[in-house]
């Protein structure tokens, strides 16, 4: 009878040991759908990471409501957000390898003995308990790992974030460019065509060469080509701004926006403080990172520890079915184990070595990503810088344009030069006007390229 028992505790075993649950997952069976759901509201830190009173400084509500439907539709952003409860339930699983784990279940079994001709008939309700005891803090470690993870997911969430509201307000100013390039290019075509009918007219009556002509004709054309390579690109950057905000491209064309006219002329800040390197996402990744890798090669090194297992087994068990919860059928079971791989095919080896070179590649992935913050804020910088020069010296020259064509249109007045000769001046004063607006709306594109190298942390 005895090894009856025996017998009927290890066949226990092997059936229940297939269906361990940890007790939260026992204790959360039941839990709520709508933690499933990510709600399209955004949450006040989501706000928080675009800095939104910097870009109100534009004032351009337009573009305000642009950056606020991109946090809120974006599909990288939900992305981002729905990444950040991936590695929290990825955080939880591997906390339940620090908490006991319990099974129940029914085995109803038939045993024959060797010797015997009948068999005998069991019915087993058992109760199993399993603990893996974590005296080296193996798994400890290994949940701080994965919390590493969560971490850094939020840390990417926040970057996501400030690269859409970056990308919004870049093809935002990039739009009116190009609706202003695009109005000028017509004045131009108007000029170029005007040019082109008077110098046929010129040519008739032997004041103008064939050669000329042509060249007033090609001049046309090619505007005509400029106008159409312009009208292109601002298709797809409404197309790219649909996008962004989560709407569909097909409406692109409805897409308002402010006048080059009303454009903000940003403010050129002398310098950028050093600490604010410090709070950029990838830099504060880059940490996290290290950190994690440090935990990793801890792990590593303690799997070469002892294992230690305690087991606790409760069946109540009988032939008969209504005496299987007697007391006096009742089997019990406590055990523990130490066991040390004493031969593993060199897997914690290589474990270990692997995990000592993701470290380095952490510690020199963080050295990269100092060296390269500190690059693209101040390359953001010089740009920003060079360019509102570049903005300031050609508007001088299109003022002293504008101021030329005056006297030429006094001239023309006065029957000193021809018209053909106005015209000419006044497409020369168009162009400038063009590297003008293009310069401008440049500076403010530098503007948020340094918002972005900061980590949005400028003021």
């Amino acid at each position: 009878m005895k090894y009856k028992k025996a017998l009927a505790a290890l066949i226990t075993l092997s059936i229940t040991g297939m269906y361990m649950l940890p007790l939260p997952a026992l204790a959360k069976s039941k839990k709520n759908e709508e933690n499933k759901v990510i709600k399209s509201q955004v949450s006040q830190y989501q706000i928080d990471y675009i800095n939104m009173p910097w870009w109100e400084t534009f004032n351009d509500e337009y573009l305000n409501s642009y950056i606020d439907k991109a946090i809120r539709n974006n599909h990288d952003l939900k992305v981002a957000t729905l990444r950040i409860e991936q590695y929290r339930q990825l955080e939880k699983m591997q906390l339940a390898n620090e908490l006991p784990t319990v099974s129940a279940g029914f085995a109803p079994t038939g045993l024959k003995m060797p010797g015997q001709t009948n068999t005998t008939g069991m019915w087993a309700f058992p109760l199993m308990v399993h603990y893996e005891a974590d005296i080296f803090l193996k798994n400890r470690d290994k949940t701080r790992s994965a919390k590493k993870d969560w971490e850094k997911a939020k840390i990417e969430e926040r970057s996501a974030f400030i690269t859409v509201a970056s990308a919004v307000g870049s093809t935002y100013f990039n739009i009116i460019k190009a609706d202003k390039l695009i109005e000028l290019q017509k004045d131009i075509i108007k000029d170029r065509k005007e040019i082109y009918e008077l110098m046929s007219e010129r040519n008739k009556v032997g004041l103008t060469s064939t050669a000329d002509v042509v060249r007033a004709n090609k001049a046309f054309v090619s505007a005509q080509a400029d106008l159409l390579d312009l009208e292109k690109s601002r298709t797809t950057l409404l197309n790219s701004l649909a996008v962004l905000i989560g709407e569909s491209p097909a409406n692109s064309a409805s897409l308002q926006r402010a006048s080059y006219d009303d454009t903000y002329l940003v403010k050129v800040p002398e310098s950028i403080p050093s600490e604010i390197i410090d709070q950029r996402p990838d830099f504060l990744a880059a940490e996290i990172a290290i950190e994690k890798a440090g935990i990793d090669k801890r792990a590593a090194k303690k799997e070469f520890l002892p294992r230690i297992d305690l087991i606790g087994l409760v069946s109540f068990g009988a032939s008969a079915l209504n005496s299987a919860f007697n007391w006096s059928n009742i089997l019990g079971l406590l055990g523990a184990s130490a066991m040390l791989d004493l031969f593993a095919g060199g897997r914690k080896v290589a474990n270990l070595k692997l995990q000592k070179n993701l470290f380095n590649q952490a510690l020199e992935n963080y050295y990269k990503t100092n060296l390269t913050a500190i690059q693209e804020v101040n390359d953001s910088l010089v740009s920003l810088k060079q360019d509102d020069k570049k903005y300031k010296t050609n508007l001088n020259v299109y003022n002293l344009e504008e101021q030329d064509f005056g006297y030429s249109t006094h001239k023309y007045d006065e029957g000193l030069i021809s018209y053909l000769d106005l015209l000419q001046r006044r497409e020369n004063l168009l162009s400038m006007k063009k590297l003008v607006v293009a310069n401008k709306l440049d500076c403010n594109i530098d503007y948020i390229g340094l918002y972005k190298a900061t980590g949005a942390k400028i003021q």
